[in-house]
């Protein structure tokens, strides 16, 4: 990515977005217009770094406004739009799904439709960026589109059939098929990638590691779905932003980049390398050991056992490998989370607390 390219971004208020804003507009790489709906898990206050930045412009709207979504590409003319925005947490699909087919399916189609129009408009003005076109849309996956593997298996490639197994994961299935498909049918000039797993700063509390992180603080239990023996490959937030500029910068048009951390751990490991960080870091006052809140409640429906990405073709091709250790990137994030206290002080109320509440006390055992 050539410095100060003008970059259209959607859900860039929330987790991996607001990471990768404010890493990009503080290392001056990009100029960013930041279009984020605002919901639940996009927090303004991620982007508190770069407020008033010149670089950076935020734009409270919905990916599935057509009219702004041009508005925004014909003022801006940027040289990349990066889609982030998603509805991302597999409870919430399966309690409430229709969010997610709103948001990811029909929303990235609306996306797709008002960059294909402003790609036309582009290439109608210039023909000769039709061959060689300094335009990309890149498009945020997940690896749970892949289904799920056995102990066995070996990890996901960008060859692995789909096989989603929760509303979220078919949601994001879909989306990936329609990008592929305006690559093939229009010539969109188009980027996949599919990550694993995420941790580190701005993670919103109902995911696993920030939620059993201020539950221990709280002295609240520490919820693990199941045996605890699900399998997932970890991958720090800032690594992943790091990926995802080196494929805007070099990626082949009409590919697909698996991320991944190279950091297969089963749930239980996390949550206890979690705890006797936070035992060293910040010890109960008892002396006891926060494993002692580790609780194990009912599993949830369709729960994928094991999810493992093979990212060698990134390292092959654009010579990427994630810098931070699960260890390295768990430390840093136990860290960054007790020096923000007033950020998830924030975050922690409201909805998000009803929810959680209702959620898990239907569960435990």
């Amino acid at each position: 990515m050539q410095q100060q390219k003008i970059i259209l971004v959607t859900g860039g208020a929330g987790f991996i977005g607001s990471n990768c804003v404010v890493n990009w507009v503080q290392s001056g790489t990009a100029n960013v217009i930041n279009l984020d709906k605002l919901t639940y898990a996009g927090n303004l206050e991620n982007l508190a770094a770069i407020e008033g930045h010149a670089h950076h412009t935020f734009v409270h709207g919905d990916i599935g406004d057509r009219d702004l979504v041009s508005r925004l590409l014909h003022k801006y003319q940027p040289d990349a739009v990066i889609n982030f925005a998603a509805e991302s947490h597999v409870d919430r699909s399966i309690h409430g799904p229709e969010d997610f087919i709103q948001t990811n399916v029909v929303g990235t189609f609306h996306l797709l439709e008002e960059t294909r129009a402003y790609w036309n408009a582009r290439i109608k003005a210039n023909p000769a960026e039709k061959e060689n076109p300094c335009f990309r849309f890149l498009h945020v996956s997940t690896d749970e589109v892949y289904g799920t593997l056995s102990a066995s298996d070996p990890a996901f490639t960008e060859s692995t059939p789909y096989a989603p197994n929760s509303p979220y994961s078919a949601s994001k299935a879909a989306s990936d098929h329609l990008v592929r498909a305006y690559h093939h049918t229009y010539g969109l000039p188009v980027l996949t990638t599919n990550c694993s797993n995420n941790y580190g700063p701005y993670h919103f509390p109902e995911k696993l590691i920030p939620l059993c992180l201020l539950n221990a603080l709280a002295g609240k239990p520490l919820p693990i779905y199941g045996d605890g023996q699900q399998v997932r490959d970890w991958l720090f937030v800032l690594d992943h932003c790091n990926a995802i500029q080196r494929v805007l910068e070099a990626g082949r048009i009409g590919e697909t980049y698996n991320i991944g951390g190279w950091n297969e751990k089963t749930n239980l490991e996390v949550v206890q390398t979690l705890c006797r960080i936070l035992d060293e870091l910040k010890p109960r006052t008892d002396g006891k050991s926060y494993q002692e809140q580790i609780t194990f409640v009912t599993d949830r429906p369709g729960h994928d056992r094991r999810y493992a990405i093979d990212a060698s073709k990134l390292e092959r091709e654009l010579g990427w490998k994630p810098a931070e250790t699960f260890e390295s990137g768990i430390r840093k994030t136990v860290m960054w989370y007790l020096h923000h206290q007033d950020w998830v002080h924030h975050v922690t109320s409201g909805e998000y607390r009803h929810w959680v509440n209702q959620h898990y006390s239907e569960k435990a055992e």
